[in-house]
């Protein structure tokens, strides 16, 4: 089987976190890993301040903790986004408002987010989709605009560029992960950076219990989301070969746009015109001209060997957000679409062209089949 992802992981890797347990740096508390891991990382994003925590999920709750808005205020949400990004919202009592996807990008359309404006929108969450940069310079304007707070999700775009700038520079806060199938892994992990450094001493002292002193008597009500030293000292060597992780999966992008540009009936990823798309995964969308539908493709691939995954279901649609007090309802199609015709191809930086040529030539048969049926 072709997995959808295999991060890559070398015997540096192996050696750090070796050296990293042999100093002792087993929690979070404590060691020089996950000092430096946060400034190389916060460094490389181009902001001043770096929180590593234990998830891209930790980093989210913890940003809008941060933010100390009152329960029943509203977080403007992507639609199409891993469900983390709304349940970072919904546990800190906040209600996510979905804003539908763009047809071409995928990311959340900017021309809807005013008139989803109300008087109890506080902040709002971009996802920089499947490493596709959100427009940022505009949609920072919006939120200048109508005095919202900005929460950059940039789980999947570690790297990617908006006018030269990177991904998580540009809003209050940008929360990335770390999680196996990242652009860059530390096993699970996360990090917040920020250019505010009062936000990063809140951060700071929220992620250890909020601890203070006296030691054991608390301020404020804080969490456990902290990161532990030989998953930093991971971090550190997988730092170092982001470049080379990217290039590699550009590489792979661009070899599966020159094989499946011959197939009708597949909307394949945009480029960015505004900066670098880093493809953390390379997704495509199903459409009619295809001769088959998303699910009997993704059947027949997986008894080829080539595993995949589907987009993500839209926040309006998850069922553990219906019930929730203060709830809206907001349609959003396009994200409705991409649910139910997207899906993503094994986007390992490892692949060769011949497996990628392999994965196309197999979609392309699926589909020459699929009309061949149609016109007998």
């Amino acid at each position: 089987m072709i997995p959808v992802f295999e991060p890559v992981i070398g015997e540096e890797e192996v050696a750090a976190v070796t050296a990293a347990l042999r100093r002792g740096e087993i929690s979070g508390s404590f060691g020089e890993s996950i000092p430096r891991f946060e400034e190389a990382f916060a460094t490389y994003c181009g902001c001043k301040y770096g929180i590593a925590v234990s998830s891209g999920t930790a980093a989210l709750h913890l940003a809008i903790a941060a933010l100390e808005l009152k329960p029943g205020e509203e977080i403007l949400v992507s639609a199409s986004t891993n469900i983390a990004t709304a349940l970072a919202a919904y546990h800190n009592n906040l209600v996510p408002v979905p804003v539908d996807s763009e047809a071409l990008s995928w990311n959340l359309n900017l021309d809807l987010i005013e008139d989803l404006i109300t008087s109890r929108t506080r902040a709002i969450i971009p996802v920089h989709l499947f490493g596709h940069p959100v427009d940022m310079d505009r949609l920072c304007a919006i939120a200048r605009k109508h005095n919202l707070l900005v929460i950059e999700d940039c789980a999947e775009s570690h790297g990617a560029t908006c006018r030269d700038r990177m991904t998580g520079s540009f809003g209050d806060m940008g929360c990335f992960s770390f999680y196996a199938n990242k652009v860059i892994t530390t096993g699970e992990g996360g990090m917040i950076v920020t250019n505010d450094s009062k936000l990063a001493e809140k951060l700071k002292l929220l992620r250890n219990l909020a601890f203070t002193t006296p030691r054991f008597r608390h301020e404020m009500a804080g969490y456990n989301f902290r990161m532990t030293g030989y998953q930093a000292a991971m971090g550190l060597v997988q730092c170092g070969k982001i470049e080379k992780v990217i290039e590699e999966k550009i590489r792979v992008a661009k070899t599966y746009d020159r094989f499946l540009e011959k197939v009708e009936g597949l909307q394949l990823p945009i480029s960015s015109t505004i900066g670098r798309h880093v493809y953390w995964m390379y997704a495509i969308v199903v459409q009619p001209g295809l001769g088959t539908s998303r699910d009997e493709l993704q059947n027949q691939l997986r008894e080829a060997g080539i595993q995949t995954r589907t987009f993500f279901c839209p926040m309006n649609l998850q069922p553990c957000l219906q019930e929730q007090p203060g709830r809206r309802q907001v349609e959003c199609p396009i994200a409705e679409s991409l649910w139910k015709a997207g899906f993503y191809l094994p986007s390992s930086p490892k692949l060769t062209e011949q497996t990628i040529q392999r994965i196309a030539e197999t979609i392309y048969r699926i589909a020459e089949a699929s009309h061949a049926k149609l016109t007998a």
